[in-house]
């Protein structure tokens, strides 16, 4: 289970730390890394990325557009963590998030973002207005699921 929020650098090499306490939670030494959603990346263990895999395949069709674009989307890239604990993101990948210098590493339960710091900032100040809405609506689902369980 991955938690936290970490600010690693990038290296001009593409390499990147992966911060000790996610590093804890990762079973062997490579890892799936693929693109993400809002312009970062999404980490993977190996054994989480081949239920996502498998979601994506059951869920998408090579005869149809859409199915196409989502697999193309979501190839996946082996990374290989080093005795240093770093891996290197391949430039493409490091292009499509706009990865520079300073990052941000997001741990959500099975998966972990990486995002540029500035890009990360930018979508919190886009999205924050949003988010208070958001939550108000989670509010009120959770709070009627619980009425539809009491009746």
């Amino acid at each position: 289970m991955f938690g936290g929020e970490f600010e690693p650098n990038i290296d001009e090499k593409g390499r990147i730390i992966i911060p000790a306490k996610l590093r804890a939670a990762i079973e062997g030494d490579t890892l799936k890394m693929t693109k993400g959603f809002d312009k970062c990346l999404m980490l993977f263990p190996v054994d989480e990325w081949k239920k996502v895999s498998e979601q994506i395949r059951s869920s998408t069709s090579i005869f149809q557009e859409k199915g196409r674009a989502m697999r193309r989307r979501f190839v996946d890239h082996d990374l290989e963590i080093d005795k240093a604990g770093r891996v290197i993101i391949p430039p493409a990948l490091r292009d499509f998030a706009e990865l520079k210098k300073e990052c941000v590493f997001l741990g959500f339960d099975n998966y972990i973002e990486i995002w540029s710091k500035e890009v990360y900032q930018e979508y919190g100040e886009e999205n924050e207005p949003g988010f208070k809405n958001f939550a108000e609506e989670i509010g009120q689902i959770l709070t009627d699921s619980k009425k539809e369980v009491q009746d």
